[in-house]
């Protein structure tokens, strides 16, 4: 008769064994929280505020890149981005402009006359539009560092700005 019972209390434990009570569900994840974002740098001359000052990485022995930065008027009456200057590592800075053909052919042409900035409006120079262009660079762009441009603007003067220099990527 042990024998009999033996084996029915084997199964009734092995059952209760595997049949132990459930753990609790874990809490859960604390959400991911983004890093802040690194606070944009601003620059401000008479009524005009730049921000967003960049440009890219050049490869060895690249010769030319473009140069990125929007600007804001908050007076009460226009003025005029002339022209740019980065003498410590550009033959010449140019305003240049992008545009499409009526057969949607992208060209690229100067802006000798400069680029308006009405007042109370923000003008983005940006990839595809308008842009400042570096020529003749005498030294490689790094990511991670800066480069010293000298913007000259019609009414509120000179302000140099230092573009941060991007990995070359998308901007």
């Amino acid at each position: 008769m042990t024998k009999c019972l033996a084996a029915p209390a084997t199964v009734l434990l092995l059952t209760l064994a595997a049949c132990k009570p459930t753990q609790p569900p874990a809490p859960p994840a604390e959400p991911a929280v983004a890093e802040p974002a690194a606070p944009v740098a601003v620059y401000k001359i008479g009524a005009l505020t730049i921000s967003e000052a960049r440009t890219r990485e050049t490869p060895p022995h690249g010769t030319t890149t473009a140069g990125f930065l929007t600007i804001r008027n908050d007076g009460s009456e226009p003025d005029r981005l002339l022209g740019a200057s980065a003498t410590a590592a550009a033959a010449s800075v140019e305003l240049h402009e992008m545009s499409s053909t009526a057969d949607g052919v992208m060209q690229m042409r100067a802006l000798p006359d400069g680029l308006t900035i009405a007042p109370g409006s923000e003008v983005a120079l940006a990839p595809g539009g308008v842009h400042l262009m570096l020529i003749g660079l005498n030294q490689t762009l790094v990511a991670g560092q800066t480069l010293p441009v000298e913007l000259s603007f019609e009414k509120a003067g000179k302000l140099t700005v230092p573009l941060a220099i991007k990995a070359f990527a998308p901007l």
